[in-house]
């Protein structure tokens, strides 16, 4: 197989703001395995770079011919996840293309049992934020968290849209904090809690998880930033509901499938999410989607230039491409 690649540079709808900073654009790679395609998130807090990818990728040794796709996800090295993450996009693209057939049959799954997705708002005044739930016109809202103001732009968002919300702290809170705004998320209906607590706090979340039973609480606590793969998941089950599962910070697909299974094992519930990408790496996920609880694929909806036509978005509905493969098509 020959490995190539080039610069993917993403340009926001809107400036988009976390916990952890703001951009307008996002600065990520694209994988070329043959037919095969993948895509590299360079996502800062992750320590991922377009230069470090790209010195990962001339280190990656002879894959074979994608015949045997064990064997070749065997042969990545250790190092970048979002270039590992790549590779086993563009493998198992090249596995489906070869073969003739759409992931999610290979997997054996059904692409009409995939969860409506949410649209995330990004962290700002929350004023702003009300008039982009107002206007977003999706019933599932995912709203970000983790500023000085999070009463307030809670309060604002559901005043201003009947949507279903879930909260994304990314990190942001105290446990102080928590602890103050999680009896208010749920009086005002918030269907889940995405990482309030910094990433290695593991006794603040079982402390929250116990001053959660003893306020008589509800919502769940989900974590993404503290739990990446499989591994990780062993370790966190004790103090948490459920898991985030993101293909580039797991080390792609296969990874994602490991650690999905293992949190059933755990009985945690499940969402499936991405990070700013396009229809590429999104659609490349969204076949494993028919496994998870919740869905947050709207990487493609939050870009203005997405390079590919993958996954469809009826709504909140998600529909995969039949096609071979991850089922891509190249549009510019």
């Amino acid at each position: 197989m020959k490995l190539t690649w080039e610069p993917l540079t993403l340009d926001l709808h809107v400036p988009f703001r976390v916990a952890h900073g703001a951009s307008r654009q996002r600065f990520n790679l694209l994988i070329h395995l043959d037919e095969g395609v993948g895509e590299a998130p360079a996502v800062p807090y992750y320590g991922e770079t377009p230069e470090g990818i790209i010195t990962y990728l001339k280190s990656v040794p002879d894959l074979g011919d994608g015949m045997d796709l064990e064997a070749a996800l065997a042969r990545r090295p250790p190092g970048s996840l979002a270039a590992r993450a790549a590779l086993d996009g563009a493998l198992h693209d090249l596995w489906g293309h070869r073969l003739g057939q759409p992931l999610y049959r290979l997997w054996g799954l059904n692409p009409e049992k995939i969860p409506p997705t949410s649209f995330t708002i990004g962290l700002d005044e929350p004023s702003v934020m009300a008039a982009q739930a107002r206007s977003s016109g999706h019933p599932i809202l995912k709203i970000k968290l983790g500023g000085p103001q999070d009463e307030q732009v809670l309060r604002a968002v559901r005043e201003a849209t009947t949507a279903v919300l879930r909260v994304d702290v990314n990190a942001g809170w105290s446990r102080e904090q928590a602890l103050l705004l999680l009896p208010l998320a749920q009086e005002l209906g918030v269907e889940l809690i995405e990482q309030p607590l910094a990433i290695e706090d593991f006794e603040g979340y079982l402390w929250l998880q116990q001053k959660k039973q003893a306020l008589g609480l509800s919502i769940p606590i989900f974590a993404d930033e503290s739990v990446q793969n499989s591994r990780d998941v062993v370790r966190w089950a004790p103090v948490l509901d459920g898991v985030v599962v993101k293909t580039m910070k797991c080390g792609g697909l296969r990874e994602a499938l490991r650690t999905i299974h293992t949190a059933r094992a755990f009985d945690l519930r499940v969402m499936l999410s991405c990070m700013v990408e396009s229809s590429v790496g999104v659609t490349a996920a969204a076949h494993l989607a028919p496994l998870c609880d919740f869905v947050d694929l709207d990487g493609p909806l939050l870009i203005t230039n997405d390079p590919f036509e993958g996954l469809k978005y009826e709504g909140a509905r998600l529909r995969l491409p039949s096609g071979p493969g991850v089922g891509l098509k190249r549009i510019r």
